[in-house]
């Protein structure tokens, strides 16, 4: 016997028609790459995603064809977020940061046939365009009067001028909910980038479960400062939950230093902002010389890399703002777990919150997780046995687009990569990528607890730990430090810091002092590249 409710699609279009008919005057507010910040409404977003839905279909492009960008978080990114994905297109949001060869490689690997870009990137994209053999179109995504009158690209347009004169009217098909959506790329994977390709259902069902109360607890009530990319696996998908909720959203644009930042967040009363621990480390970097305070946010998430506890004590005890540990990735759309406390856990000592608080939190509802041994055989939830932690869940791939390297899945779970632990409570945490964890004698050191503490050294502006070869353990770990200007830290110094903090066995057998730490494009600690640059180094004690 099937239940008697009615058959409707889980689809894109259904957000932005929602949001412009129960919270139409609900603000998006951008900063541009001009500098000025432009202010409109969620039914301006609907009013221009359908203009841009018109434009597409003028432009004869396919149901599933790819339409790219190279853009910071803004009106006209958002607008695409809608357009190119209502419409049944595949919204393909590359990474700006990456090596041109990288962008060219990707841009042909998924055959884009549109690319938009903010002005920022016209010398980029000036470096690429011959190269990108699949691509007929190119959109600066500004004002007709802003585009320079040579650049050497042919077929571009402003996208001013690509919807200006589009009806605001469209009625947007009636898809597949399984139909793809849009796609990101990771390099997070051996070889080339790889795609993960999303659905209009995995798309929504993700978006329901970020706002959640346990998850990001987006409401109308919010204004939402996602400083991370919309690049970076849709932003973690706050645009659409956004639009699912009818909560304010305020976009920084390229200004991402800790002044602008710590602005945008006063004058537009932002409630909640997300994003990587490199830029909250410089909005605090910002804040603390200069004794300012926070009138409006209340929340931040945190993730893309481990956040120091130190970072963690500074919002919530110098800032009065809570702190929520997150873990994902881009083939899971990309969340998969969110650290917030039980009730039961409300009335534990502050520093046995706080561990809790370090891990990267509880499964959301839609994602499955066990750890395994390498035989594969499952392990204990008892927060101290470590494994490979493996995933399952309606919006984590099965596959790679083109079904680039080996099938990804183990028996239908997705293998992560990270090794981990899961406790009684099903917080799980962290310990290590399986590339990066330190094997010393036959016991596993974690680089993220290494990192850590020597990030909660005043002196420390950046860490990164690896394990360096040695005859008798295998390996040992050593501390890459990026001192603060003006401080006079000492290996031994820094060592000695360690004492107390971590059983004597872990302590790292050297403090190495460099000028950076490598980063990737999406700003995770390149601990490849750091090795590389350490490969003549010795350990002391050989």
């Amino acid at each position: 016997m099937f239940g008697l409710m009615q058959q409707q699609s889980l689809l894109i279009s259904s957000l932005i028609d929602f949001a412009e008919r129960h919270h139409g005057d609900g603000e998006v507010v951008s900063r541009r790459v001009e500098g000025d910040v432009h202010r409109y409404t969620w039914a301006d977003v609907a009013n221009r995603s359908r203009q841009l839905a018109n434009a597409l279909d003028g432009l004869r492009l396919m149901q599933g064809d790819r339409v790219a960008t190279l853009a910071w978080n803004g009106y006209r990114h958002l607008e695409m977020y809608f357009g190119v994905s209502g419409s049944g297109r595949v919204l393909h949001t590359l990474n700006p940061r990456l090596h041109p060869d990288q962008v060219v490689w990707i841009a042909n690997h998924a055959e884009d046939q549109i690319l938009c870009f903010d002005m920022t990137f016209l010398p980029l994209v000036q470096a690429v365009h011959a190269r990108c053999t699949t691509v007929k179109h190119w959109v600066a995504l500004c004002d007709a009067d802003k585009l320079p009158a040579d650049t050497g690209i042919p077929n571009l347009t402003s996208y001013e001028t690509l919807i200006g004169q589009q009806a605001k009217t469209y009625v947007w098909p009636q898809l597949d909910e399984n139909s793809a959506s849009s796609m990101c790329y990771t390099s997070g994977t051996t070889g080339n980038p790889k795609a993960a390709l999303y659905s209009h259902r995995s798309t929504l069902l993700h978006a329901y479960a970020a706002a959640l109360p346990d998850v990001m607890c987006i409401s109308a009530r919010d204004a939402i400062l996602p400083v991370v990319p919309m690049f970076h696996v849709n932003a973690w998908g706050i645009p659409y939950s956004a639009a699912m909720t009818g909560a304010k959203l305020v976009f920084p644009g390229p200004a991402l230093d800790g002044k602008s930042v710590y602005e945008l967040i006063e004058a537009e009363k932002v409630t909640f902002a997300a994003g990587v621990p490199t830029v909250w480390q410089m909005l605090l970097g910002h804040m603390k010389p200069a004794h300012l305070k926070f009138s409006s946010l209340k929340r931040t998430v945190i993730g893309g890399s481990a956040c120091p506890p130190a970072m963690i004590n500074a919002f919530r005890d110098d800032y009065g703002v809570d702190v929520l540990h997150a873990w994902g990735m881009t083939e899971m759309s990309p969340l998969g777990t969110l650290c917030t406390l039980k009730n039961k856990h409300l009335s534990l000592p502050a520093e046995a919150q706080m561990k809790l608080r370090l891990k990267q939190g509880r499964a959301i509802f839609g994602v499955d997780m066990k750890i395994v041994n390498d035989a594969g055989e499952t392990l204990p939830h008892d927060g101290k046995t470590y494994g490979d932690l493996l995933v399952k869940g309606p919006w984590i791939i099965r596959e790679y687009f083109k079904q680039e390297g080996p099938p990804p899945l183990i028996d239908g779970w997705f293998p992560t990569g990270d090794v981990a632990t899961i406790d009684e409570d099903g917080f799980m945490q962290i310990t290590d990528r399986s590339k990066d964890v330190i094997k010393s004698g036959g016991e596993w050191i974690s680089s993220i607890d290494i990192e850590n503490i020597a990030m909660a050294h005043p002196d420390v502006a950046m860490a990164a730990c690896i394990g360096m070869p040695h005859p008798k353990w295998d390996e040992r770990p050593v501390v890459c430090v990026v001192k603060k200007p003006g401080s006079a830290l000492s290996s031994a110094e820094m060592l000695k810091f360690y004492e107390g903090k971590t059983a004597k066995w872990q302590i790292p057998d050297d403090a190495i002092f460099v000028e950076a730490i490598p980063l990737g494009a999406t700003g995770k600690m390149l601990k490849t590249k750091l090795r590389e640059q350490l490969s003549g180094y010795k350990l002391p004690s050989l």
